[in-house]
């Protein structure tokens, strides 16, 4: 996918849209009170790819990353780097953690973060240390970060 369809994703179905009463599945994430999520680019295991095409693809995830975060950058200022590990060892010793931040901090180790007309815009790469493994994605949310 490119940055302008990452761009109208965010801006067309993820920042206009009213958030759902319930927790839903979505044709590109997940939604709920409060929020929307969208992953953008992501592979897990190996599949049938070779080692080769994994890291391409894995590379082309990062500089898309980077590309997207350059366009918000330009639209919004300069992100916040927002680190999500204290939310996840606050989660795991018990204290509730609001959605989607908790689901973030699960997968992400930190997030690009934006705010504008009244909702946070979040885009997060998690990428696995030693392996295939890779996500981008993209979150709006009225909830401030906690």
């Amino acid at each position: 996918m490119s940055t302008a369809r990452y761009l109208a994703l965010i801006d067309d179905l993820l920042r206009t849209r009213e958030f759902p009463a319930q927790r839903r599945r979505t044709a590109t994430g997940f939604s709920g009170p409060g929020y929307h999520t969208a992953e953008l680019s992501g592979a897990g295991e190996p599949g049938g790819e070779d080692a080769a095409e994994r890291v391409e693809a894995r590379e082309q995830c990062v500089a898309e990353h980077d590309a997207l975060v350059a366009v918000l950058d330009g639209r919004w200022g300069e992100a916040q780097v927002f680190s999500l590990w204290s939310l996840l060892e606050r989660s795991i010793g018990g204290e509730a953690v609001p959605a989607p931040w908790d689901e973030l901090s699960a997968g992400f180790d930190s997030l690009h973060l934006w705010r504008a007309d009244g909702r946070w815009i979040a885009v997060g790469l998690a990428l696995e240390a030693e392996g295939p493994s890779y996500a981008l994605a993209a979150v709006v949310t009225g909830i401030d970060p906690p």
